[in-house]
């Protein structure tokens, strides 16, 4: 029987649903309560589009469907599972986890970030990860406080 009519999977199909987990970091799963709700609803998310792939008939086209919502709910599902939530700081005297920190570099104008995890970081929307070399050397600090990170200087100017 020619492999034109069986529904068997190929190789090269078979490497394409067979994708490698996300790498995970080896640090604590640190979150804020914005960040654990987006890893939720990225879970979800991952859910539905493997639901959704499993009303295609073809079987190769189905399996190559899965495969990214299926490695993604795998990610996910650990993240929530790992979540260390973490209380918003109580004082605004040092730079902690979910601590928001305005400081200029080198006297240049002033930058704002808010310290969170590593999955909800997103600099371009003010969320640095508490991983991040700036973030490490910002943490225990106070305003007015000056630290260096890759030769230049930071001044806290601000914490939130």
């Amino acid at each position: 029987m020619s492999v034109a009519f069986t529904k068997e999977e190929s190789s090269e199909t078979a490497a394409e649903t067979l994708l490698p987990d996300r790498p995970v970091s080896g640090l604590p799963n640190l979150v804020t309560l914005r960040g654990l709700k987006l890893l939720q609803t990225e879970l979800d998310a991952a859910r539905a589009a493997y639901e959704a792939a499993n009303s295609i008939e073809d079987v190769n086209e189905r399996r190559r469907q899965q495969a990214v919502p299926l490695r993604d709910a795998r990610y996910f599902a650990e993240r929530v599972r790992s979540a260390e939530m973490q209380p918003d700081p109580e004082t605004c005297d040092a730079v902690a986890f979910g601590s928001t920190v305005s400081y200029s570099r080198d006297g240049n104008p002033a930058q704002t970030y808010r310290i969170v995890g590593e999955d909800e970081a997103d600099p371009k929307a003010g969320a640095i990860s508490f991983a991040s070399p700036v973030a490490r050397a910002l943490m225990g600090k106070a305003v007015g406080d000056v630290v260096e990170v890759n030769d230049q200087e930071l001044e806290i100017l601000k914490i939130a």
